[in-house]
């Protein structure tokens, strides 16, 4: 089980993906805009898993709560969202810092793979990190 942070503005979609991965044991926060998410990380000191975060969101864009959570917490995996074939292509530069950027719409099946994927590639790569 991993500890999942989502920020999503669009709340049906939010509370869809929140369903989703509690039922595949995930314990999951949700944060409705960027702002709220960034606020979330600092208050939990970082204390997630995974990062799932839409690009395009009020306040802040998913683009600047990756940044300073990879900045801040290095060890957390981030997944970005987008619907938008620019917002895609501004999280190409991000290839260092994010696992991975899933177009929405998508299934839920695909959203739990992804997750799924990220969360192993985080595990394959702890001990390395551990002993490094």
């Amino acid at each position: 089980m991993a500890r999942i942070l989502i920020a999503e503005d669009e709340e049906a979609l939010r509370l869809l993906t929140a369903r989703a991965l509690k039922g595949a044991g995930h314990d999951v926060i949700t944060a409705a805009d960027g702002g709220a998410a960034l606020d979330c990380l600092t208050r939990e000191e970082g204390r997630f898993d995974l990062l799932l975060t839409d690009i395009k969101m009020p306040v802040m864009d998913g683009i600047a709560v990756a940044l300073a959570a990879a900045r801040d917490y290095p060890d957390l995996v981030i997944v970005l969202m987008t619907g938008y074939a620019d917002q895609r292509e501004r999280a190409v530069n991000l290839n260092a810092l994010i696992h991975d950027v899933v177009s929405k719409p998508f299934t839920l099946a695909e959203i739990k793979t992804a997750v799924e994927d990220a969360l192993a590639a985080k595990a394959k790569r702890a001990p390395v990190a551990a002993s490094g």
